[in-house]
Parts: structure tokens; C-alpha cells; sequence
């Protein structure tokens, strides 16, 4: 059997664009991003640079909690479009160089679904869920004590039906849980696999993957008791090996959305018959500090290296705070359970900031995720309380700002209605939002659109290969990776005084300019030739 061959292997560098369909463009004006918008904008996004596009869920859903609750698989949400318009979108963009992959939500669906109605109707599909009777004299408390999956919620995470029998959803109550130990939930999700696959994207991202599998007698919550009732059990291994039979006979690629602290866990799901790869949220949440952010990058790379999988690097994506806003704030790291209101930012250092992280993640080994915005430098909207929609807001009991925040709308144009988005948006966009929009940014080559646009440009040169730590002040991260044309060198300052560049022969990008004397300023980053 031959090596793999480049075009097989694109997803071990690729750099994948996140799209959330609903705050991208919005094609027919209702305020409602579609994929009329998306088709409209790829040649924007050839020219951006991406070789993949991530979507967010597209299918049919009541949107309770933002399209992750879906009702059908098979059709699209008539919000976006259709499923014509999604093969279309497909196949557009496959013309243009650019892969699609989509978004699967194995561990529950909607309460609207049809196998959870029937359910209700006391059919026999309450098999492929979690009904149980109550605790207590008369059923009156819930079956287990486990704690909901959205951070700050005490809310329990059972849901009591009139007949009072108990009903099983780690997030709100209209995303019911579903049994996977029960072969006809397999059978109907490896069948979505091949829907999807059969018409043509190269992938699935798959949300929460260490969730799916419960322990059979749901017992109460016990902190540090191994096996957990319901993350990372070892049944999901025999899901995902299945899983990948079914990707491997359409050359496509998984990648996992697993959060585990255990990184030997962690590692288990990237062996060869199972995921290909799975988003990286050490760094992710790793804050502004240079020696925390080499261990993030030497822990992932050296949990990568015995399976031989690639690594994945993202710095923001639909649920967390937007990089520019988290990096100019006094704690720059990112965790669900300090958000909070009105938190102080510094823009201006955010930015220079995340100006510097995107060199620094777009240099490293492996594949990266850019949210959409994130190449605009879109800083993190608050939200008027009485727009906010996102249920992790209302389940904290509004102490929690939620994730809208990172959702807001795009802009497009600075001198169109609602910065040329569309229709009035869904989120409304903040006072001076235009200043961000596409076509300024296009035509700024001090913007981060054009470092951006530039970065792409050069980065397929770095590829997925090794990483050399470099000799360093204190503060200052630098490395070197094989180029194609000779070794290429990253060097990105946290430090307080500006620093001496390592011996090159050219400057090929920088975050921000050299100050007079040639060295590397604070929160600066550049990519040189060796």
C-alpha cells in the first residue's frame, strides 16, 4: 500500500474556517444568516485563504439552543435554505479549493424530534432515551443528582412528564438525551454519517464526543469516581471505531470536540481507527503568558506524537470569548465559570495581542480553526439583557452573559444598512461596528483582514512537521519548523522590553513593526527565514 498522498492528508495542516450560518450573511434580508449569504461570500473566503469550512448545525431545530438541538438531520432548517441550497454550497465551494465539513450532535437531539414525540405518546421509541421513575415516596424527586452541562446551572438534569415518569438531558430540557446503548441510535447516526458524506462534505465535527455513553444504572454523581457515569466511557471507543469504517469508505475525517484534563484519555480517541483528530482546548484557554503557553504547546504535540496524529489549534470559536476582548482583559486566560458582566477590556492591547496569536498558532504543527469574525478582529459585543437569547444565560439565572457575545452578526460593508450584513440581525451589532467591516479591512493593508489574508498565503510552507524550541529571553517564545525552502522561525514577545530577533535572513510577516533599533516589541510576533 502506498503513502498517502497530499490531498489525503489535508486535513493534518489545514486551516478550517468556522462558520455559524446564522451571524455570517444574511442573503435574503430577513436578519437571519442563510446559505444564500455563505455562497455569496466564498469567493471571499478562497481569497481569505482557508482550505475548509466548518459549519455549525444547519439543520431543522426550534433553535432553543442554537440549532444544537435538531429535530432532522436530513433537512436543512428553512432559515438557512434547503438542502438543495446546502448541495450546492458544497459543491461551490469544493470548485473554489475549499472542503465542507459539518456539524453532528450525537448526544441528544431535539424535543421536537419525531423519535422523542413518540415517546412521549408512551411509544416504544422511550427505549432510545433515558426514562425513569422518580426518587422519593411518590416519584416527586429526580431519578440522579447529576449537574447540568451548562457551567454555573444548578438546575437538575431531569425533567418530570405528567404521567411522572423522569427524562434524561445533560443540557436544556428540550434536548433529551439519547440511549446509545441501544443499536437502532447507532444504526440511525452511522446512516447520517453516510447521508452526509454521500453529499460530498469531507467531514464531521462532532459535538460534546465524550458525553454519548451513560453508565446503564445512572447513578448518582460522585466527584472523582472512575469510571464517570457519563464522560469518557470506554464504550465510546466501539462507537467511534464504527464510526470511522463508515468515514473511511468515503475518505472523509472526524474531528472531536473532547474536553478531558487526562491527556493519555485524551489520546485514546485519536488512534488510527478512530477520530482523526480533536480540538485542542488547553490552548484555547491558555491565557497571554509565554511559559504557559509553551507547556500548553509542548503538552498537546508530545499527547499527539505517540498515535501519531496531528494537532489542532483555535483561539476562539462560537462558545467562548472573542480573542481581542480576552486578551486585553487582566486575566487572559478563558473559563465558562468566570464569565461575568461588564468585565474591563483594553481593546487596543487585545488586539495587538491576538495580532501576535494568530501568528503564533497559525506557525505551529497541525491543523487550525479560525472563527469566523476572528480574521476581522470583531472584539467581544455585550449584549443588551433583554436581546440576550442564549439558555446558558437564563439557567445561571442571568448571572452568566452567555455566548451571544462572540455571535453577533458580521459586517461587510461600512456604508450599508447593518454594516451590509443583511436584514436588521437577529444580535444586534454594537454602536461602530462598520469600523470592522470587510471592505475597509480589504483595503488596509495594516489590517488584520490583510495580516490575515497574508498569513494563509505563507503558512502552507510550515505544513505538519516538527517544532525546535529556539534559545529565548525570558517572555519570548521562538521555534523553528522545515520549510520548503529552508528553515522557517516564529519568535512572538511577551516580555516587558523589547527583544533582539535570532540571526535570519528575511522578515516575511509581522504582527506589528520592528521598533527602530530592528527588535521584536512587546506583544509582537514575526515570522522570519532562517
Amino acid at each position: 500500500m502506498g503513502q498517502p498522498t497530499h490531498a489525503q492528508n489535508w486535513w493534518r495542516s489545514a486551516v478550517i474556517y468556522q462558520v455559524y450560518v446564522r451571524s455570517f450573511a444574511d442573503g435574503d434580508g430577513d436578519g437571519t444568516g442563510d446559505l444564500a449569504g455563505v455562497r455569496a461570500k466564498l469567493p471571499y473566503l478562497a481569497e481569505l485563504g482557508v482550505d475548509a469550512l466548518w459549519f455549525n448545525p444547519w439543520y431543522l431545530s426550534p433553535m432553543k439552543d442554537g440549532g444544537y438541538d435538531v429535530a432532522d438531520y436530513r433537512v436543512i432548517d428553512p432559515a438557512f435554505g434547503t438542502l438543495a441550497e446546502a448541495e450546492k454550497l458544497i459543491a461551490e465551494a469544493k470548485e473554489l479549493g475549499i472542503r465542507t465539513l459539518v456539524d453532528i450532535v450525537p448526544n441528544h437531539v431535539s424535543d421536537q424530534h419525531p423519535w422523542f414525540r413518540a415517546a412521549l405518546a408512551q411509544g416504544p421509541e422511550r427505549e432510545l432515551f433515558h426514562f425513569r421513575p422518580g426518587r422519593g415516596e411518590h416519584g416527586e424527586l429526580p431519578p440522579n443528582d447529576w449537574p447540568s452541562q451548562f457551567a454555573g446551572s444548578a438546575e437538575p438534569v431531569w425533567t418530570r412528564l405528567p404521567d411522572g415518569t423522569w427524562y434524561l438531558h445533560l443540557f436544556t430540557p428540550e434536548q433529551p438525551d439519547l440511549n446509545w446503548a441501544h443499536p437502532a441510535v447507532r444504526q440511525e447516526h452511522e446512516e447520517i454519517l453516510r447521508f452526509w458524506f454521500e453529499r460530498g462534505v469531507a467531514g464531521v465535527r462532532i459535538d460534546s464526543a465524550a458525553l454519548l455513553a451513560k453508565d446503564p444504572d445512572l447513578p448518582d454523581f460522585v466527584e472523582g469516581r472512575d469510571p464517570h457515569p457519563y464522560v469518557d466511557r470506554d464504550e465510546l471507543h466501539d462507537i467511534y471505531r464504527s464510526w470511522r469504517t463508515v468515514a473511511d469508505a468515503y475518505d472523509g475525517i472526524f474531528v472531536g470536540e473532547v474536553w478531558l484534563p487526562d491527556t493519555e484519555r485524551f489520546a485514546r480517541y485519536l488512534r488510527p481507527d478512530e477520530l482523526h483528530t480533536a480540538f485542542n482546548f488547553s490552548f484555547l484557554s491558555c491565557p497571554w503568558d509565554a511559559g504557559r503557553l509553551r507547556t500548553s504547546i509542548d503538552e498537546t504535540l508530545a499527547e499527539h506524537a505517540p498515535i501519531g496524529a496531528p494537532a489542532t489549534w483555535v483561539l476562539c470559536n462560537h462558545d467562548v470569548t472573542r480573542t481581542v476582548t480576552r486578551y486585553g482583559r487582566v486575566d487572559t486566560g478563558f473559563d465558562f465559570a468566570t464569565k461575568a458582566f461588564g468585565t474591563p477590556t483594553d481593546l487596543a492591547l487585545g488586539t495587538r495581542r491576538a495580532r501576535a496569536g494568530a501568528l503564533l498558532s497559525l506557525a505551529l504543527p497541525g491543523a487550525v480553526y479560525l472563527y469566523q469574525g476572528e480574521e476581522l478582529g470583531l472584539p467581544e459585543a455585550e449584549i443588551p439583557r433583554d436581546r440576550i437569547q442564549d439558555p446558558m444565560h437564563f439557567r445561571s439565572g442571568g448571572t452568566d452573559p452567555g455566548r451571544d457575545g462572540c455571535r453577533v452578526p458580521l459586517p461587510w460593508t461600512a456604508d450599508a444598512p447593518y454594516a451590509g450584513f443583511g436584514g436588521e440581525p437577529w444580535l444586534p451589532q454594537p454602536s461602530g461596528w462598520s469600523a470592522y467591516a470587510a471592505d475597509l479591512q480589504a483595503a488596509d493593508p495594516g489590517s488584520m483582514l490583510s495580516l490575515y489574508r497574508a498569513a494563509l498565503t505563507i503558512r502552507p510552507e510550515f505544513g505538519d512537521g516538527s517544532l525546535t524550541w529556539l534559545p529565548a529571553p525570558e517572555g519570548v517564545l521562538a521555534f523553528a519548523r522545515p520549510g520548503q525552502e529552508g528553515r522557517l522561525l516564529c519568535v512572538v514577545n511577551l516580555a516587558d522590553a523589547p527583544a533582539d530577533l535570532p540571526a535570519h535572513s528575511r522578515l516575511l510577516l509581522g504582527s506589528g513593526p520592528l521598533d527602530p533599533q530592528g527588535r521584536l516589541p512587546k506583544d509582537t510576533a514575526v515570522w522570519l527565514r532562517g
